[in-house]
């Protein structure tokens, strides 16, 4: 799969006052719109640019980009309900506002909280997963 940086680095110009994040996560999407809606829903994320390949979401602390897989791969997976890819390398981490509206948004869009809360040094956390099963975990700070 290639992925036109040049593209990304320039909408990202074109729609950050401080150019390029310089952090954030690159996520391959079966289906752009619907997971790009979930995280534009689920985290205080704004969509900078789209187009049929990608979708680069940013909020003040992290950029997202969802990238399309390409059709003739995408119609060869089948993604019924998301199955939680626990097996994964990797797990982003997003701070929400609040842990139980996280969750009502999440089952609305298609994903869903996973297990117990737990809290660390102040905050409270819970993974949960998008709707097409990549594992999260989100933190809710204590005031």
């Amino acid at each position: 799969m290639v992925i036109n940086r040049a593209k990304i680095e320039t909408a990202m110009n074109e729609n950050s006052k401080s150019g390029p994040a310089r952090a954030g996560a690159l996520i391959y999407a079966k289906d752009l719109a619907r997971l790009s809606a979930f995280y534009q829903a689920l985290l205080p994320m704004k969509l900078l640019h789209g187009d049929d390949e990608h979708h680069v979401l940013s909020s003040s602390d992290f950029q997202l980009i969802i990238h399309a897989i390409p059709p003739h791969i995408a119609a060869t997976l089948s993604i019924a309900t998301p199955p939680p890819r626990e097996n994964a390398a990797i797990k982003l981490f997003f701070t929400v506002a609040n842990l139980v509206d996280a969750e009502a948004t999440a089952n609305r869009l298609g994903g869903m909280l996973i297990g117990q809360s737990y809290s660390g040094p102040g905050f409270t956390v819970r993974n949960g997963c998008d709707p097409e099963g990549n594992i999260f975990h989100l933190r809710e700070t204590a005031d």
